[in-house]
């Protein structure tokens, strides 16, 4: 655990008559990704934290100058850690997060550590069968080479530009990238490739655990990377739960869309269902 993950953990046991909100990053991302969502939860009554994965760094700067960090990190073993985390609070947290994120979220509300849950573009788990063609372009530069399996590797702009930053003008896209964009393991990539091939895959969700809770899913209409069909696919499975299962498509926007200058208009929508439930 670090030192800041621990912090945070001890503000929100501190905080008792206040909700814990967790957030969780996706692939090229920081904790800091969500530095603006956590003042914006923490405004309206409640306890942000933006937890890490295994290995990530404090920095942007310091992400980009030590890109091995976070080889080989799997889909498993960061949604682990992330639970070891969470068993830290004293209360059930509501949790959100953003593509690999978004499933990170609902692996964990599977394993009914949620009280209510936002996965927003979620990279699918085992079972959703629709593969689009811009999803397959986006994974082809890193899936291309077996050898990146074992590797972090970053994002080219123009590789960012497509996959996260597609419906933004090509200068906010730019500084999306140079203020966000670090390098990430690919190992979640090739998960995701093949996991409808592994019966075994740490791509698995437990749709049908009547402690998952509450969930939404938020897909951006021009998203490239998790377009509607796969987050979709993910409601569709979703919907075997008992609990309420929502869908909501936020039009115009692309897989930047927690980040970008209408960031709020998706973090209010995500505020508004947890508000609903906790």
């Amino acid at each position: 655990m670090s030192l800041n993950d621990a912090q945070q953990i001890d503000r929100a046991n501190a905080a008792t008559e206040r909700v814990p909100v967790v957030f969780v990053h996706g692939l090229w991302m920081l904790p800091s990704s969500w530095d603006l969502w956590m003042a914006h939860f923490e405004a309206a009554g409640y306890v942000p934290i933006a937890l890490s994965w295994p290995g990530d760094a404090d920095t942007v700067t310091e992400a980009r100058q030590r890109p091995d960090a976070l080889a080989g990190r799997t889909v498993g073993r960061i949604a682990d850690h992330l639970a070891g985390l969470i068993d830290g609070l004293e209360r059930k947290p509501a949790i959100v997060g953003h593509s690999v994120g978004g499933l990170l979220t609902q692996i964990l509300a599977g394993r009914g550590l949620s009280a209510v849950s936002v996965a927003i573009d979620p990279v699918p788990f085992r079972g959703i069968l629709a593969v689009p063609v811009s999803t397959v372009r986006t994974l082809r530069p890193v899936i291309s080479n077996p050898a990146n399996r074992k590797r972090a590797l970053p994002l080219t702009f123009a590789q960012f530009r497509y996959a996260y930053a597609n419906a933004v003008s090509e200068r906010e896209a730019r500084e999306l990238y140079e203020k966000y964009a670090v390098p990430a393991p690919c190992a979640p990539l090739f998960q995701a490739a093949t996991a409808n091939l592994n019966p075994r895959s740490e791509m698995n969700v437990d749709c049908r655990n009547p402690r998952r809770g509450p969930l939404l899913i938020i897909s951006g209409e021009k998203d490239n990377a998790v377009p509607w069909a796969l987050a979709n696919g993910a409601y569709k499975k979703q919907r075997e739960n008992s609990g309420v299962t929502e869908i909501t498509e936020m039009t115009g926007r692309d897989h930047a869309l927690t980040i970008d200058s209408r960031w709020q208009e998706v973090a209010d929508t995500a505020l508004a269902f947890v508000r609903r439930f906790v």
